[in-house]
């Protein structure tokens, strides 16, 4: 049987990151805790780094990787992987995406070339309380099939 990939959860704000971690560790599913399109070039490596450190402490039980979307910003995702960001996407040329690959690999980050799809993306709900924004992504979780 093929494994599912992993789903992903898009998230805005530390209360995005907190509601979906919460959801993930109850539902014991991994999922990849994923930043907005290209925020890698206008909110910086620095401030996704900060919501994922803070997200794992808040939540020690929940298993996730933090992706950041750096677009086609060769400099964006230098400065990802240079943060220490865990995954990044690069959707510039595939030669540069190549070059950033090997950088990445030497320090334990991956670079993937294509956003993966989003179970959920929580921008809709960017004010909403954090017992809604719960509530939405363990709904989003409990739709996921169940494979044994």
């Amino acid at each position: 049987m093929a494994r599912q990939p992993t789903p992903a959860i898009t998230v805005h704000s530390l209360d995005h990151a907190l509601a979906a971690l919460a959801a993930a560790a109850a539902a014991a599913q991994p999922i990849d805790l994923m930043s907005a399109p290209d925020a890698g070039i206008y909110a910086g490596p620095g401030w996704f780094k900060a919501l994922a450190d803070m997200a794992r402490e808040a939540v020690p039980d929940a298993q996730f990787t933090a992706i950041l979307d750096c677009g086609d910003d060769t400099g964006a995702a230098q400065a990802a992987i240079r943060a220490g960001i865990e995954a990044i996407v690069f959707a510039g040329p595939p030669a540069l995406a190549a070059r950033l690959a090997d950088i990445a690999a030497a320090v334990g980050c991956r670079v993937l070339t294509e956003r993966p799809p989003a179970l959920l993306d929580l921008l809709p709900l960017f004010f909403a309380d954090r017992e809604t924004l719960r509530r939405r992504c363990r709904d989003a979780l409990a739709s996921l099939p169940a494979f044994c």
